[in-house]
């Protein structure tokens, strides 16, 4: 792409026909692919880009389609493209390994002249996705409320949807996913010092496990989800451990949430609650811990240069995935407490690579049971919109680009 050319576009972005967009979104895909070592093939049988024979394929099946995609929408394009099927991984390869490269050189990727002209393709949040207690709902009902059959086709049996905590390195191939998850939530317990006799909130109910682990070390449970599926699985699963005395499933927004509880636990429930919101999640925390207590949050993480850089960014995921939904560093997450409440962080414990490797058992899980899937009425742009999810997000904490961390807090 010549200097014209980007210039052309700062000046006037509205003005360029649809072939000049496609022609220059084309331009920047080659200069992008040509710094990772991934290779782009062409139905004319033409390769592009940094890679070796050997090294991870994208092949463009309809590439007329995908430019004018990605020239129309920069930040959706490329996961739209493949929900349609304009662009796929070559026979043999594998969709997470052949985005890892992009995701593990996202900062230099971008030819410098282009990222000044990143305003003119960011987007703001949509209003109707905003946490507020009116629009929550219909979020976290987007994605959870699919249906409880669509998550236990893929999920293991703990039916736990957030990251697994391996016993190390050399495990994650060999241990049980659903062992994996009881690790993962017994930590988040001791960190909270969950026993006899403990009251516990749990804001984010997923469907059930930590409340059930919870109830048999004797705590009493207070639960809340705002889907109405969860609820209603996590209720029948409590039940039928015969801890329904010990553990109360309510549909409730955390900031309605009334009492006194000596330990709070969130499992990756942050990120659907929006930048905006997040002085009312952390200062709720903050009025319902009693004195002495502790908090336990469960966050996927960013880089604090790359929360600054994509904070006001509507992306692929937030339009398909999960509505409203924003990652957060550390460092914004610590502003936000010591602006707005009295808790202060005491304890990180990061375990980004063992949520790569539960995606990538996610997936090929999807994957295997999808004519079961199907069955239920989900359609095949459903099926590749998934799979992109699920391997664009293993890409991401593969190579450190994304990362997850139970952050431990108590009031000073």
């Amino acid at each position: 792409m010549t200097t014209s050319e980007t210039g052309f576009i700062a000046r006037f972005p509205h003005m360029a026909s649809p072939a000049v967009r496609a022609r220059i979104a084309r331009a920047i895909i080659h200069a992008v692919v040509a710094r990772v070592p991934v290779r782009v093939s062409y139905p004319d049988g033409t390769v592009v880009g940094g890679g070796r024979a050997g090294d991870p394929e994208l092949h463009l099946n309809r590439p007329d389609a995908f430019y004018r995609r990605l020239a129309g929408h920069p930040k959706i394009g490329l996961g739209e493209g493949y929900m349609e099927g304009e662009w796929g991984v070559a026979a043999g390869h594998d969709l997470a390994q052949a985005l890892m490269p992009f995701a593990a050189h996202m900062d230099r990727l971008i030819p410098r002249p282009l990222i000044a002209l990143r305003g003119l393709v960011d987007s703001a949040l949509p209003q109707h996705q905003r946490g507020t207690p009116e629009n929550a709902r219909t979020n976290i009902a987007a994605h959870y409320d699919l249906s409880n059959d669509l998550f236990a086709a893929f999920l293991d049996p703990s039916m736990t949807y957030s990251s697994a905590l391996f016993a190390g390195r050399e495990s994650m191939r060999t241990e049980s996913l659903e062992r994996a998850q009881h690790r993962k939530i017994d930590r988040a317990l001791d960190a909270a010092g969950v026993g006899p006799g403990t009251r516990l909130l749990e804001i984010g109910t997923g469907w059930g496990e930590l409340a059930v682990r919870a109830a048999h070390r004797g705590a009493q449970v207070l639960t809340i989800t705002l889907s109405v599926e969860q609820q209603q699985l996590a209720q029948e699963r409590i039940a039928a451990a015969g801890l329904a005395h010990r553990v109360e499933v309510r549909l409730q927004d955390y900031r309605d949430v009334r009492g006194e509880f000596d330990a709070i636990i969130s499992i990756e429930m942050i990120e659907a609650v929006g930048e905006e919101f997040w002085p009312d999640y952390f200062a709720t925390i903050d009025r319902l811990l009693a004195d002495g207590g502790v908090a336990v949050v469960q966050a996927i993480l960013m880089a604090h240069h790359r929360f600054l850089a994509t904070r006001h960014s509507h992306g692929w995921i937030q339009e398909y995935i999960f509505p409203g939904g924003l990652i957060p560093s550390v460092t914004a997450i610590d502003e936000v407490t010591a602006r707005h409440t009295r808790l202060r962080r005491t304890e990180t414990f990061a375990f980004g690579p063992h949520y790569a490797e539960t995606l990538r058992r996610w997936r090929g899980t999807f994957l295997q049971a999808w004519p079961t899937i199907s069955g239920g009425g989900f359609d095949e742009r459903f099926r590749r919109m998934w799979e992109f999810y699920l391997a664009y997000c293993e890409a991401g904490f593969a190579t450190g680009y994304l990362d997850v961390a139970q952050l431990t807090f108590r009031r000073i």
